[in-house]
């Protein structure tokens, strides 16, 4: 394990693997850096590039701060570019897709970025999380209420069927994990407040992300997904979709097909 000091203070944990062109890995809601999926596309990587995995605040053994702003896992991102070297190539995976690209836009140095399914809502008619979403996730944590927390997140905001998330209490590796990180969903939710409400994409917003860019979806993700990566392809200057089945994130990673994509997309 390696480790580096954020902007304000806060230590980011990060494992360093392979050789070649730097690669940084940021993960979604749930993810931190010993999550299997994100062990095993780190390893397959590793043979084409320096792949940086790292904590993101609050998970693993990474810092954190009393208070959480968008503004400081930018921050993070750019302490890992620094310690790559000064430019890197990055894959956000859902609501890392989405600070990854709030990165690039802030002007961090990324030469090439993946953005894998992050999950925008941009059709009215699609399935929303409720008005409330961001606040009562905030609240549920300040209660010290994980456990409700898990489920509400999982239900109300990933869409997955209430009897899965009661099937996850029994299995205790998987459920302590998952409570192990629970406190961080508020700054999952943060990233994607006004982003999952069902409305367009605004056109100007990313407008100045002009970088290589390419959108991955799976083709069997659900519509929702679809759409909004679709959408955010449409929106950035120099992107483009990568559809598949066998892409989507909303069960196990298929980490092979995505190693095989970031490979062809990023080069050697």
């Amino acid at each position: 394990m390696h480790s580096v000091i954020s902007k304000d203070g806060t230590k980011l944990a990060y494992d360093k693997s392979g050789q070649g062109p730097a690669l940084i890995l940021i993960g979604g809601a749930f993810s931190y850096r010993k999550f299997p999926g994100q062990v095993q596309l780190a390893s397959l990587l590793s043979d084409h590039y320096t792949v940086y995995n790292y904590d993101r605040r609050g998970r693993g053994d990474s810092g954190d701060a009393k208070t959480y702003a968008i503004e400081r896992e930018i921050e993070d991102v750019q302490a890992i570019i620094d310690e790559a070297g000064g430019s890197a190539y990055v894959w956000g995976l859902s609501s890392g897709a989405v600070l990854a690209l709030l990165a690039a836009a802030s002007g961090l140095n990324i030469t090439k970025m993946a953005l894998h399914e992050p999950p925008f809502v941009v059709d009215a008619g699609d399935r929303k999380p409720p008005r409330n979403f961001l606040n009562h996730v905030n609240e549920l944590i300040a209660k010290g209420q994980r456990a409700e927390t898990i489920h509400f997140f999982m239900t109300k905001g990933m869409g997955a069927p209430s009897f899965v998330v009661r099937m996850m209490r029994f299995m205790p590796g998987v459920w302590k994990n998952l409570m192990s990180v629970a406190h961080t969903l508020p700054y999952d939710a943060t990233l994607l407040d006004g982003y999952m409400d069902g409305k367009p994409l605004p056109k100007n917003e990313w407008s100045k992300v002009i970088i290589p860019t390419i959108v991955i979806e799976g083709s069997e993700s659900p519509i929702s997904l679809r759409r909004g990566a679709q959408a955010l392809t449409n929106v950035l200057p120099n992107a483009q979709l990568i559809s598949k089945k066998g892409l989507g994130h909303t069960k196990q990673l298929n980490t092979k097909m995505i190693a095989a994509e970031l490979t062809s997309f990023f080069g050697d």
